[in-house]
């Protein structure tokens, strides 16, 4: 991807957020808007080596319209400030998990896992990493998952999740409750683990992290450290769906 082009574009519609300029840059915001899609098609090919699971998704499957909705912002500015791309196996809207690309400048990382999952979900999610401890532990205790992503006690946030909850330079779980949830005991050494409400991992890139192609070999390092624990609760939603 032509990434200098995509954020420089961004960083003009960040300082011109408004449609008359939107549409006097229209040409310019559908050949960037095309070089992200392809990226994001490249993405989708790469993971599908080692997640066939996502391999029947095209680019529309993973990508999200421009405009924002304002309805109930007070912010009004009616175009995003970034590009991003969810490639999930069982689409966008699903409680199943999957992985993230998201191009924004300044801001740019990379993201997989479950996140605005519901309280019996959760539940069920904390009940089968009580009743299997050991395998998970496997997934987000092992060297190559903390590299990229950390753990939950020093990432995770009590306040509603927002943009700026990804602040952090890596993170795993985006919201946590302040107490151990009810029905659960609050003396496990792992406690931690069943504070968090999501299961969202995430890394942040810099802006030329994904110029030229050697970024698929580097989100495929990090995707696979991930995959582990995505699969883990996978597994429990799936059952939900």
């Amino acid at each position: 991807m032509d990434t200098k082009r995509i954020l420089s574009y961004l960083k003009q519609l960040m300082a011109n957020n408004n449609r008359d300029w939107f549409w006097e840059h229209k040409a310019e915001y559908d050949a960037v808007r095309a070089d992200f899609e392809a990226g994001i098609e490249m993405a989708i090919n790469r993971i599908a080596s080692f997640d066939p699971s996502i391999a029947h998704l095209t680019v529309k499957d993973c990508t999200y319209r421009f405009n924002r909705d304002t309805r109930f912002s007070p912010d009004k500015s009616p175009y995003k400030n970034h590009f991003g791309g969810y490639i999930a196996a069982h689409g966008k809207k699903a409680l199943h998990g999957g992985y993230y690309l998201h191009l924004e400048p300044g801001h740019c990382m990379v993201a997989c896992g479950n996140y605005w999952l519901p309280t019996n979900i959760l539940t069920s999610c904390r009940n089968e990493m009580m009743g299997n401890t050991a395998e998970w532990l496997k997934c987000v205790e092992n060297k190559e998952f903390k590299k990229y992503y950390g753990s939950p006690v020093a990432s995770s946030f009590s306040t509603p999740t927002d943009v700026s909850s990804w602040d952090q330079p890596q993170g795993f779980g985006l919201e946590k409750l302040k107490k151990c949830p009810v029905g659960f005991p609050k003396d496990w050494p792992y406690v931690e683990y069943l504070r968090m409400k999501d299961y969202c991992c995430w890394h942040q890139v810099p802006d030329d992290f994904y110029e030229g192609e050697k970024w698929l070999d580097e989100i495929e390092r990090m995707f696979k450290a991930a995959k582990p624990m995505m699969d883990f609760m996978n597994s429990v939603i799936d059952d939900y769906e």
